[in-house]
C-alpha cells in the first residue's frame, strides 16, 4: 500500500458494516449501485459492473458538461453535443483523459479546480467556511457525507477511525476499489484529476483540510478529513509509476 509517512495519522481497521443498510442509503441519496452479484467490487484486473440511476447520471453529465469546455476534440471529430443525460461513466472518463491532452500537471488540477467552482453558487466556498469550521465535527461530518454522495464517483466506501494528533475521530473513509481510477488505469489521472485538486480544494477553498492516500496495488483509498496534505513532493503518490500494462494514455509527467 501507498504509505505517506504521515507521523500524526493512523488509520484503524473499519468496521464492516451490512452491505443491506450501506447500498439501501446509497440509492435512496445517489441511486447508485453495484450490479456485481456479491454487491462488493470486482477482483483487482476485473471491471466492476454498477447501475447508474437518475441522479447518478446527472452528476456525471453535469460534471462532464462543465469539464468539456477545456477537453481537446474527440479524435473521431465532431460529435453531436451530448445533453446532460446522454453521459455514462465511461464516456465522463473519457472527457478526463481529454482534459490532461496538451496539459501539464499543474494545468490540469487547475481545469478540475475551475470546474468544482464552477458547479457551486457564488460564495459558496465563504459559506461552508462559517458553516463547517474547522472541528471535529465538521470532518466527521463530511467523512459522513462522502460515503452516499461520492458512491457515483468513487464507487463504495465507509467511514472508520483515524487519528490525528493523537485524537482518534470517525473522519475517515475507506474507498473499498476506487470507481474513477479502476476505469482510467491511469496513475497520472488518479494523482492530477483527482487526489491533488480535491485535496487542494478542501483545504484552501473549503478550509478543512484532506489528505487522501491512494493504493495502487488494490485501487483502495483512504480519504482523511482534518489532516492536512503533505507537499508534492513529500507525497508518496507523486512517485508511483505508470500502470504501463493497462494504461492507454501517453505517460504523463507526475
Amino acid at each position: 500500500m501507498v504509505a505517506l509517512g504521515l507521523r500524526t495519522t493512523h488509520l484503524i481497521a473499519p468496521q464492516k458494516l451490512p452491505i443491506r443498510k450501506q447500498r439501501t442509503f446509497s440509492n435512496i441519496v445517489i441511486r447508485c449501485s453495484i450490479a456485481e452479484p456479491s454487491g462488493e467490487p470486482a477482483p483487482l484486473g476485473q471491471k466492476t459492473k454498477y447501475n447508474d440511476g437518475l441522479f447518478a447520471k446527472a452528476f456525471m453529465g453535469l460534471f462532464a458538461r462543465k469539464m468539456e469546455k477545456f477537453a481537446a476534440a474527440p479524435k473521431a471529430g465532431t460529435e453531436p453535443k451530448k445533453g446532460v443525460f446522454d453521459y455514462d461513466y465511461e464516456s465522463f472518463v473519457e472527457v478526463s483523459k481529454r482534459v490532461m491532452q496538451g496539459r501539464s500537471r499543474l494545468q490540469q488540477q487547475q481545469v478540475v479546480r475551475q470546474v468544482l467552482l464552477s458547479m457551486l453558487p457564488p460564495g459558496a466556498p465563504a459559506q461552508f467556511r462559517k458553516l463547517f469550521p474547522l472541528t471535529k465535527w465538521a470532518a466527521e461530518f463530511n467523512a459522513a457525507l462522502t460515503v452516499p454522495f461520492f458512491y457515483w464517483l468513487v464507487g463504495p466506501s465507509e467511514v472508520v477511525e483515524v487519528e490525528i494528533n493523537g485524537v482518534k475521530q470517525k473522519s475517515g473513509v475507506h474507498i473499498k476499489k476506487c470507481r474513477y481510477l479502476e476505469n482510467s488505469g491511469c496513475v497520472g489521472m488518479c494523482v492530477n484529476m483527482c487526489k491533488i485538486p480535491t485535496q487542494d480544494f478542501f483545504t484552501n477553498e473549503f478550509g478543512l483540510p484532506l489528505t487522501m492516500i491512494p493504493n495502487f496495488e488494490d485501487m483502495s483509498c483512504e480519504m482523511v478529513y482534518g489532516q492536512v496534505p503533505p507537499s508534492f513532493e513529500e507525497d508518496e503518490a507523486s512517485k508511483q509509476p505508470c500502470f504501463a500494462e493497462i494504461c492507454k494514455l501517453i505517460p504523463v509527467s507526475l
